[in-house]
C-alpha cells in the first residue's frame, strides 16, 4: 500500500518505498550521468533495485482490455516496483506532456496509483523527475488539457 501524504503548503511526503526508489535512481544518475540510452539506465536501475532488495518487474507487458478482449498492443511498463509504483524512464532533451500522458495511461490500465517519470538526460536528476498520482478525475482533466494544447 502506498503511503503518500500531502503536508501543509502542498508539499508531498513520500512513502519509504518511494524514497528508496528515488534513491536508487539518484545512485544510477550519479554513477552514469546524462547521455546514455534509456535501455542502459533501465538495466542499471534494475541492478540498483536488486542491490536494495526491492522487488520489481522490468518491461512488464501491459495489455489492453477492449470490449472484453485482452489485447497485447506492445505496451510495456519500464519498471513496476512492488506492484505499487510505475517507473517510466526517458533519456530525452526535455520531458513534455506526451510523456506524462503515457505514464498516466499506463497507471490507468494497470490500476496503479503512483508513478515516477524519470529523465536521465539532465545534469541534476531532480530536474528530470516527476511524481504522478493517478485518479480518474485528474486523468480526464489532464487529457482535456492535452487535447486542447494539440489543437492550438
Amino acid at each position: 500500500m502506498i503511503d503518500t501524504n500531502i503536508k501543509a503548503g502542498g508539499k508531498v511526503e513520500f512513502s519509504d518505498l518511494s524514497n528508496k526508489v528515488i534513491g536508487c535512481a539518484i545512485e544510477v544518475h550519479k554513477a552514469l550521468g546524462p547521455g546514455l540510452l534509456e535501455s542502459a539506465y533501465r538495466q542499471c536501475l534494475c541492478h540498483e533495485l536488486r542491490l536494495n532488495n526491492i522487488n520489481f518487474h522490468a518491461e512488464k507487458p501491459l495489455p489492453i482490455n477492449y470490449r472484453g478482449c485482452i489485447l497485447d498492443c506492445g505496451y510495456r511498463i519500464d519498471i513496476l516496483v512492488e506492484n505499487e509504483i510505475i517507473i517510466e524512464l526517458k533519456s530525452v532533451e526535455k520531458l513534455n506532456r506526451v510523456h506524462e500522458a503515457q505514464i498516466l495511461y499506463y497507471m490507468k490500465l494497470a490500476n496503479i496509483k503512483q508513478g515516477f517519470l524519470v529523465n536521465f538526460n539532465v545534469t541534476l536528476l531532480k530536474d528530470g523527475q516527476k511524481a504522478l498520482f493517478y485518479n480518474f478525475i485528474c486523468f480526464m482533466l489532464f487529457m482535456v488539457l492535452i487535447s486542447r494544447s494539440s489543437i492550438e
